[in-house]
């Protein structure tokens, strides 16, 4: 229901966005837009580049006096850095870096000068995911559902966030430091971490987690392979740039327990009516379909590729075995990435809500949604009697 591509190069003239099945009637605020840029700019470890741009999106279609049309959205983000490209010749690039898409770009695309793959495949594509992901937000928003997103770990520093502390308090408290950390101290330890590996000239990455709250359930499906939404949560996260592993919930920590201490029992409020949870070791899903409980999913982020030590490589125009060049880049980019991962949750969730509710506006989809079924015994009535398949033979 809602698609969207990007287009452009890291260093060229802007990026572009066209976001297609946003419904007719939902305000937008380009203000909130450009704030979800600018997070997606702070992070301690970032490179040079995120002190050149100033990110500021463009509306150029699908909006008009503030409220969505119905029909695609264009977005369009600026390059500034593109100033210092445009009219200069750039020196050609023939050493591959490991890690990167330059030599598997080649490969496939039969490239004859790297940086083509490299201006494409730079994680500068992730901005204007963001503004995407903060148009679908603002849908996401007329229903109640929020997302955010904090950092559990730096290399080997780790937030043993205790499980009582409240999402909301976690996503405010991620907001005050610049390594989005919910425990300041342990923000200060992967600081200093982040420090080392400055020093050293080397690259660290980490693991963070989104969490989306207010969710309804019944959202995905378990019918089909593709129409499961933990599995589209897993796949959108799993293509930002360097993220190497994603998971719903502490799904690898639960392999090491019983199946008596994982899946969450069901009980009756005490209105006698509600089911309801004790714990969400699910992450929020059963059967590729949400429970109502909050999405929680976590993201491993592997080092960034570029790094300031030369790395062996080979020199593909003279066949001689060679030394990388140095590129520009961040020495550590998990603060920003999170901010990405809640962008391509709150597209996926969109899409699912939209699936869920249908509707050409967001009148009919806000009517529809009133009357979703809960996980409520007098809106689950059962038939209680013998059947059979009945198929014929």
């Amino acid at each position: 229901m809602i698609r969207f591509l990007t287009a452009g190069e890291s260093h060229g003239p802007a990026l572009t966005a066209i976001v297609e099945g946003l419904p007719a009637g939902l305000p937008v605020n380009l203000n909130e837009i450009n704030h979800q840029m600018a997070r997606r700019q702070k992070g301690y470890g970032s490179g040079g580049r995120m002190k050149i741009e100033k990110d500021a999106v463009k509306l150029t279609a699908g909006v008009m006096n503030g409220r969505t049309t119905g029909a695609p959205i264009a977005i369009q983000l600026p390059n500034i850095d593109y100033a210092k490209w445009h009219d200069r010749d750039i020196p050609p690039m023939t050493i591959p870096r490991p890690g990167h898409a330059d030599l598997t770009g080649a490969i496939k695309y039969g490239y004859r000068e790297l940086r083509l793959a490299l201006e494409r495949a730079s994680a500068r594509e992730t901005a204007v995911r963001v503004a995407v992901g903060a148009l679908c937000r603002q849908l996401l928003a007329q229903f109640d559902i929020t997302i955010g997103s904090y950092v559990t770990s730096i290399g080997p520093i780790t937030a043993n966030i205790p499980p009582d502390m409240p999402y909301p308090k976690r996503f405010a408290t991620a907001e005050t430091n610049d390594l989005r950390c919910p425990l300041p101290e342990t923000a200060e330890k992967m600081r200093i971490h982040i420090q080392h590996i400055m020093q050293t000239k080397d690259t660290i990455g980490g693991i963070f987690e989104i969490v989306a709250l207010n969710v309804p359930p019944g959202l995905g499906s378990h019918v089909h392979w593709d129409r499961r939404l933990d599995a589209r949560l897993m796949w959108a996260v799993g293509s930002i740039h360097a993220i190497k592993g994603v998971e719903i919930g502490p799904a690898f920590h639960n392999t090491t327990l019983p199946g008596s201490q994982v899946h969450d029992e069901i009980f009756l409020a005490d209105d006698g009516q509600t089911l309801i949870r004790h714990t969400n070791n699910s992450g929020g899903f059963e059967g590729g379909i949400t429970t109502g409980e909050p999405i929680i999913i976590r993201a491993a982020m592997k080092p960034i590729s570029t790094v300031l030590n030369p790395r062996h490589s080979v020199n593909l125009a003279t066949g001689e075995e060679a030394q990388t060049v140095y590129e520009r880049s961040d020495f550590c980019a998990v603060p920003r990435a999170a901010v990405v991962g809640e962008a391509m949750t709150a597209i996926v969730l969109a899409d699912a809500l939209q699936e869920k509710l249908g509707g050409d506006s967001l009148d009919e989809m806000k009517a529809r949604f009133a009357n979703l079924r809960q996980a409520r015994l007098d809106e689950l009535p059962m038939d209680n009697t013998p059947w059979r398949f009945g198929y014929e033979e």
